[in-house]
């Protein structure tokens, strides 16, 4: 089949970088990329692990963090630096 596309010049630049290393047509190279693509995108995606954060206690809070005020000034106090 003949067709016609416009390609992005970013993805033709690649294109003819792979070209160039595996020696191979630009229909040859032009294929193999879309029917891994196409086989990709048909494929269910892979589910991932999700991500979990560990939780450990730190202990009593030096100061209310809830009030703005004091934490800042326990900030710039003596006690601590």
């Amino acid at each position: 089949m003949r067709t016609t596309l416009t390609i992005d010049k970013d993805v033709a630049a690649e294109l003819e970088r792979l070209r160039r290393a595996r020696k191979i047509s630009f229909k040859d190279l032009v294929n193999d990329a879309l029917r891994r693509g196409l086989r990709e995108m048909a494929s269910t995606p892979k589910k991932r692990k999700p991500f979990r954060t560990r939780a450990f206690r730190m202990g009593k809070p030096l100061v209310n963090i809830d009030n703005t005020a004091e934490a800042l000034a326990y900030l710039d106090s003596e006690a601590f630096k």
